[in-house]
């Protein structure tokens, strides 16, 4: 494979969020690590490397609490190294964790000052977010949950979830902006239990919504590995739905807290099957890396580690071409009969599949039964090209 095939341009579309690379390696045992890191500088870096484009917390950009020419500054200089460097912003979103006024959440705090207070600052951001060029707003619950059964009557606190999507969807709508909502679904961390935890839990809840089309989901690899689910499975579900409207790519070993390693590391297999869904499947919104550099790296390290998602993500999707491509792999997958499972069961209709004998009164249960699927050969050829021995 040619060096240029792993060298990423603007056309891959690959995205960095602010506090990805951004992160100083703090967390709950320990300080910082690095330094913090200007917003331009990251701008400026990340376009060196071949990114799209960068997104942004309201807080990461602008300081909370911060004056109207201290936003206006910090705004200016952000679309000024923007234009520069010539990356857009493809998503925003809205900071509604960090602070301790959002201790019990924000759009389903019980305190309702907070709630109305979230929604004003969400407000504001999205204003930002469609003037930068957004065109996808990702909504993030990480307070929204709780550790105690008495706390927190779910079912009104999804009242009040529902009341906040369909008052932004109402927001949106009236200003004429074309932005659609993205829900991040996540199980637990920094809650016990987070509300809509999954892609399955999301979708049921986007259902209910006043303006369902005009939200879907930005599901997260590490968000659903900490359940035991598998990633691929979920994307293709969201994806059936018509609702992926944004994904956040990173690592995960297995059920633990959120690692959020750089794509490709964890569960290699995975990340795999999941480039391949994505590469095959044509979705072409942004490949938005949402991981952190370990905090043992200094301001190289991290760059060194951006540098790698990228390179990672095209190297699977390589290996993904030449996965599908192998005459080996195509008998394969005739011998595992997948083709057939592209034909509707009674494409005849009711009628015909009752009056069909073979069917059920002359089917050979105990044939079929003996007959192998050939997975196994199929699930080899993937790890010989997964590993680069084919």
């Amino acid at each position: 494979m040619s060096s240029d095939a792993l060298t990423p341009t603007p056309a891959h579309k690959f995205t960095f969020g602010l506090w990805t690379v951004g992160w100083q390696g703090r967390d709950p045992f320990g300080d910082a690590t690095r330094p913090a890191l200007d917003p331009v500088e990251t701008v400026q870096r990340l376009a060196e490397l071949g990114a799209y484009g960068v997104t942004f917390h309201d807080d990461d950009l602008i300081p909370f609490g911060a004056g109207d020419a201290t936003r206006e500054q910090s705004v200016k200089r952000f679309r000024a190294a923007l234009d520069a460097a010539g990356l857009t912003v493809p998503m925003a979103t809205t900071n509604l964790f960090t602070h301790p006024v959002f201790k019990d959440g924000a759009f389903t705090a019980n305190d309702r000052d907070v709630r109305r207070y979230a929604l004003r600052k969400t407000i504001r951001n999205i204003d930002l977010a469609v003037e930068l060029g957004a065109s996808v707003y990702v909504a993030w619950g990480g307070r929204e949950g709780a550790e105690s059964g008495a706390a927190k009557d779910v079912r009104t606190a999804l009242d009040r979830l529902k009341e906040a999507f369909d008052l932004l969807g109402e927001y949106v709508e009236q200003q004429g902006y074309d932005l659609r909502f993205a829900i991040e679904p996540k199980p637990n961390e920094p809650r016990g239990d987070i509300l809509l935890p999954t892609v399955g839990h999301a979708l049921a809840f986007i259902n209910e919504l006043e303006r369902p089309d005009r939200v879907g989901l930005n599901p997260e690899v590490g968000h659903e590995q900490m359940a035991g689910l598998n990633f691929p499975h979920g994307i293709a579900q969201a994806l059936w739905h018509g609702k992926l409207f944004h994904i956040d790519l990173n690592g995960q070993s297995g059920i633990k807290y959120d690692q959020d390693l750089r794509f490709g590391a964890g569960d290699l297999r995975q990340a795999f099957w999941l480039v391949d869904l994505l590469e095959t499947a044509g979705y072409d919104g942004p490949r938005h890396f949402d991981f952190k550099p370990p905090r043992t790296e200094d301001l190289d390290g991290v760059w060194a580690s951006a540098a790698a998602c990228m390179r990672n993500y095209l190297l699977l999707a390589e290996r993904s071409r030449a996965f599908r491509a192998d005459p080996e792999v195509r008998s394969a997958l005739a011998a595992s009969r997948l083709p057939e499972l592209a034909l509707p069961t009674a494409q005849d209709g009711l009628a015909a599949l009752l009056a069909d004998r073979s069917a059920f009164e002359e089917f050979d249960v105990d044939a079929a039964a003996r007959r192998g699927m050939a997975f196994e050969q199929l699930d080899q050829l993937a790890l010989e090209h997964l590993l680069g021995a084919r």
